[in-house]
């Protein structure tokens, strides 16, 4: 179990450490050759430094280099130095490394690998002047490009950047941090490790959502055992407007292919014909409708939701002022997992958000960052700011489990949080967020609620997303393709 943590938090946890277990030089230097061993081949090497501690990784980095007779070159930004990253860059010095000042002439196209340690993940601002030069000639040398920690210029908390260090490698120190993840991450680090150097994390952490962590909810299938046992799950929305949105969440039979008993797709009588066609395995349950929106009828909701052991809703739904009643009877009286996705969720962000912390549901909410805007009143900018923090603020206020989506899924109830990193770009494509809330309910129908069985879901949608781009490419793939890889996706976790 890998933990990923604020800035804050690993700043703290180093702070605490180097006071009560080990001295800041022997973690310096753990950190250093950490770096060093993360590479088969360093060749020559420029080392280019700013200030703190990530200069001081890269000064003993630099002394290894030297040591194991290879070429190191430093490049300072700065002169200035921490207590621990002056004794080590003494050492460079007295050992010969070769140092030159960086300049506006400096070029790094002659090295085989460039060591980035200009900024480390206390960083949070902007790169501008030298250092914004440097992460431009760092990115144009066509060396193998390595970042210590975290891409200089990549925000450590939401993985934002205006200008960041492209790498090939980054070696993350101590323990991931929601940088890795969040924002540019995936577009900006090619592949990534974490070297544990014994710092002992203080404080709140999320865990990277990991085969591990579910294989103890992957029970064997018994033979004695009938459509029954895994759980009856119903998919409610669509319009006709919008009914291949819950076409979609169904197509493939998404839910039974998460693994459920029965899926039962409820929409608007008018729109059965055109779902109808589409639906093989699944059972179909038409409602009154008005205009092609499904009207509110406590007997009619009540016939068409017994026997769920979970219920998705939302999908396709469009905007109607009987939305709101379905949605508030669904709160107040059943007693199911319920996943709020789409329309449902601006459904939700008009209504009195408190019938939440009194609902009988055990509910998820799936939202990606502007659907969390209407829900939570707090703006898109912010919440891509610091996603996790908002994301357990808002978990843990009103009893949820909150799926907030974006390059990396997080999944908190407050108190556990999961990062999950599966998944590929091309899932940027409508029906992916139909497809994810067929999983979610097909898992729920059978796994026990909790923000573990959540992230199972994203974590089996995004590997469908990655097979499915392998076997299709990215530009050319569909939310539908996504789908029909679920099964093999299954095959990835179980084997």
């Amino acid at each position: 179990m890998e933990k990923i943590v604020s800035s804050r938090v690993m700043r703290e946890s180093d702070e605490y450490t180097c006071k009560n277990v080990c001295d800041a030089k022997t973690l310096m230097y753990r950190a250093g050759r950490g770096i060093f061993e993360s590479v088969e081949h360093w060749g020559k090497t420029a080392v280019v430094c700013g200030a703190g501690n990530n200069a001081g990784d890269g000064f003993v980095v630099a002394k290894l280099i030297h040591e194991h007779g290879g070429k190191a070159t430093l490049f300072l930004l700065s002169d200035k130095f921490s207590e621990s990253g002056r004794y080590y860059f003494d050492i460079c010095t007295e050992m010969g490394v070769k140092t030159e000042k960086y300049t506006k002439e400096t070029d790094f196209s002659g090295f085989d690998t460039v060591l980035d340690c200009i900024f480390g993940t206390g960083f949070h601002s902007t790169a501008s002047g030298t250092a914004a030069d440097a992460i431009d000639k760092i990115n144009a040398s066509g060396a193998f490009v390595v970042s210590a920690d975290i891409n200089s210029g990549l925000c450590a908390d939401s993985g934002l950047s205006e200008k960041c260090v492209v790498s090939d490698l980054t070696v993350s120190v101590g323990t991931y941090k929601y940088g890795h993840f969040l924002g540019k991450a995936k577009d900006v680090i090619k592949a990534k490790k974490n070297i544990d150097i014994g710092i002992e994390i203080r404080g709140r952490s999320a865990v990277k959502a990991e085969k591990s962590d579910f294989l103890p909810l992957l029970t064997p299938r018994k033979n004695n055992s009938n459509k029954g046992t895994y759980g009856y799950v119903g998919i409610m929305g669509g319009c006709t407007e919008y009914s291949g949105a819950v076409k979609l969440a169904n197509m493939g039979a998404c839910a039974l292919r998460a693994g459920c008993g029965v899926a039962k797709l409820i929409v608007p009588a008018s729109v059965v014909g055109s779902v109808a066609p589409y639906l093989l395995e699944s059972t179909l349950c038409p409602l009154p409708d008005e205009a092609g929106h499904i009207i509110f009828n406590k007997n009619v909701i009540d016939g068409a939701t017994a026997r769920l052991s979970a219920l998705a809703v939302g999908m396709g739904w469009g905007e109607s002022a009987e939305n709101a009643k379905i949605l508030e009877y669904l709160l107040a009286e059943k007693a199911l997992p319920l996943i709020i996705d789409a329309d449902g969720l601006n459904t939700l962000a008009k209504m009195d958000k408190n019938l939440l912390k009194t609902t009988k549901c055990r509910v998820v909410l799936t939202p990606h960052p502007k659907e969390f805007e209407r829900i939570s009143g707090v703006g898109v900018s912010e919440v891509l700011h610091s996603p996790v923090e908002y994301a357990e603020g808002f978990a843990r206020e009103y009893g949820v489990i909150l799926l907030l989506k974006g390059a990396s899924t997080i999944v908190t109830d407050g108190e556990k949080t999961y990062i999950c990193d599966r998944g590929s770009a091309g899932m940027a494509t409508a029906g992916s967020g139909d497809v994810l809330s067929g999983v979610l309910a097909g898992l729920l129908g059978y796994v026990e609620y909790s923000p573990r069985a959540v992230a199972l879901g994203a974590y089996i949608a995004g590997v469908a997303g990655e097979l499915a781009a392998a076997e299709f490419t990215e530009m050319g793939m569909t939310a539908g393709d996504t789908a029909r890889a679920i099964p093999k996706a299954w095959k990835e976790l179980v084997l």
